[in-house]
């Protein structure tokens, strides 16, 4: 969608905290952009302070290819006597509010629900989305798997994308009557003020666990960045969250929305328990009811939990609620179940953190029979954090019976190298299990031909992904697509 409308720059400079200006405010702007590559006549050049590029760098660019007026941190030394330099205090999140005024301000008009964690989000925005179009609404979704506009599907490549897109997406979403979404808040995303100037009606906290510390300095900034989501919340908004993880009192410390928990464990508002757990799904006892789902897993048990207590708070009536939960399905690259001709089974899923990793192994131990072998391939992000690498190769290998050891997305890190690191968590008593193969689709090759009747291959850390990026090169890897054409061959 192309947004047309011209806005004049004083009237979306609204609520942005500006130190000085220099030049009217009384012109109009056509367009927001911080990519001066993406500049046209008319538009308002915002320049960031990023990780590897200072936006202040590209104003005379941005000006030469058409820029009426630039938002800035710091305004240039020299000058243009015919455009308009505002400076700011934060080019991040005048953005986010200037995107926000651009639009219209969509998140006023929508039920806007915001779902954070380390695990879990984007299992609990899909499926919520899907929950309550079920219901009868017409939902939307902002999520790391895609952008879903009604009925239409967009792809995406960031859990939080930049604050332009999210108030463009949203602007579409009200102009077709979609009356929820629900939005992947990444801690990325929060950090950098992507979601300032969004009108939340509601927040979800999953669970918080190792993750992100290539980004932020210490498992507590990591914390505090997500609590402050939470801080943000209006009013009339509510914050739900998961109370058998011990940060999801402090998420709420200081919200002045209205507070609700979930669990499986402690007392809470909304609470489940497991009745069965099995590879055809999970029986869960959810507020005195019995449902069948098509889910499996511990995991996902807090998942649906999230989700139902969510469409309940947004009014839908139980009884519905909790038929229209049976019948939802995995999301793509989260537990994904498949059975081979042969009967061996293979499971991907995105898990690319040490907890993510070992509730899915622990959710596979908790219902196969021990009569059958885990055959585990797993591999670490390049240019992401180093530190979780070894805690990966340990939990692999002290759940699995067998791990091979591999390439995920290597980047610009030599593939060898982030394979030691993962090794060095093994332990000596678990050394014969594992073998490292640097092809990722040799390496689940080898997973397959060691696989018999019965047994269970876990593909972890890409899950819905379909590429893969060796050096500066992105070529099309899909986990699932791949399993299952080895198991067909291998069948033959």
């Amino acid at each position: 969608m192309i947004y047309h409308k011209l806005k004049k720059l004083k009237d979306i400079l609204y609520g942005v905290a500006v130190e000085s200006i220099k030049g009217s405010t009384d012109i109009l702007v056509s367009s927001i952009e911080f990519d001066s590559r993406k500049i046209q006549a008319g538009a308002l050049f915002v320049a960031q302070k990023g990780l590897e590029f200072d936006g202040h760098v590209f104003i005379a660019k941005s000006i030469s290819q058409g820029a009426v007026a630039v938002i800035c941190q710091d305004i240039p030394k020299e000058t243009a006597d015919e455009i308009t330099y505002v400076k700011v205090v934060n080019s991040d999140e005048a953005l986010a509010l200037i995107a926000s005024n651009f639009y219209d301000n969509p998140s006023d008009h929508l039920e806007l629900i915001g779902v954070t964690g380390t695990n879990g989000k984007t299992t609990i925005a899909t499926l919520l989305s899907e929950q309550v179009q079920n219901a009868g609404f017409k939902s939307g979704l902002i999520s790391t798997i895609a952008i879903k506009i009604g009925e239409t599907v967009h792809p995406t490549t960031h859990t939080t994308p930049d604050s332009v897109t999210i108030n463009k997406v949203l602007k579409e979403m009200v102009d077709v009557g979609v009356s929820h979404c629900f939005m992947e808040v990444s801690s990325h995303g929060i950090h950098q003020k992507r979601t300032a100037g969004l009108t939340f009606k509601g927040g979800i906290f999953t669970n918080l666990t190792h993750d992100h510390l290539d980004y932020h300095n210490s498992f507590a900034e990591y914390r505090d960045v997500k609590k402050s989501f939470f801080d943000q919340l209006p009013a009339e908004a509510f914050a739900l969250v998961n109370l058998d993880d011990k940060n999801g009192g402090v998420m709420v410390q200081n919200t002045v929305a209205k507070k609700y928990g979930y669990a499986l464990k402690t007392v809470a508002d909304y609470k489940a328990r497991i009745i069965e757990n099995h590879f055809q799904g999970l029986c869960l006892n959810i507020d005195g009811h019995e449902v069948w789902t098509k889910l499996i897993g511990s995991f996902n048990a807090y998942n649906l939990l999230a989700i139902y207590a969510a469409t309940d708070l947004m009014g839908v009536e139980k009884m519905k609620n909790l038929r229209i939960l049976s019948e939802l399905d995995n999301v793509k690259g989260r537990f994904q179940h498949s059975v081979s001709v042969k009967g061996i089974n293979s499971i991907v899923d995105y898990a690319h953190t040490p907890d993510a990793l070992k509730n899915v192994l622990e959710t596979i131990n908790s219902i196969r029979t021990f009569n059958e072998q885990v055959i585990t391939v797993v591999g670490c992000g390049g240019d992401r954090d180093r530190t979780k690498r070894p805690k990966m190769g340990n939990i692999a290998s002290s759940l699995s019976n067998q791990v091979v050891f591999t390439s995920d997305n290597p980047r610009s890190e030599d593939p060898e190298a982030i394979i030691r690191e993962i090794e060095a968590g093994v332990r000596p008593e678990n050394y014969k299990k594992t073998i490292s193969i640097v092809d990722r689709k040799q390496a689940i090759k080898t997973a397959c031909k060691l696989a018999n009747e019965g047994d269970i291959i876990l593909i972890a850390g890409k899950g819905h992904e379909n590429y893969q990026i060796i050096g500066d090169q992105k070529s099309s890897f899909d986990d699932f697509g791949i399993t299952n054409e080895i198991l067909i061959e291998l069948n033959k």
